[in-house]
């Protein structure tokens, strides 16, 4: 099951307010400015900033290059 395309429409980075990106098949919500991750769990955004995951530049260009499919 995927997200809500309404839920996603207004879900935004707690921290800087930007938009996110879904890349359902690895199971996170991407801040691709930041370089940080959110996680989804049993369809649920975790949007807590202390529950993201810092990532390299590197792993934000293979996340957004899934997302584009």
């Amino acid at each position: 099951m995927s997200l809500d395309p309404q839920l996603l429409d207004i879900l935004v980075c707690p921290e800087d307010k930007g938009a996110l990106v879904y890349v359902e098949s690895e199971g996170v919500l991407l801040n691709e400015r930041l370089c940080r991750t959110y996680p989804v769990r049993d369809d649920i955004p975790v949007m807590l900033i202390d529950e993201a995951s810092q990532i390299s530049d590197d792993e934000v260009q293979r996340l957004l290059a899934i997302a584009a499919g």
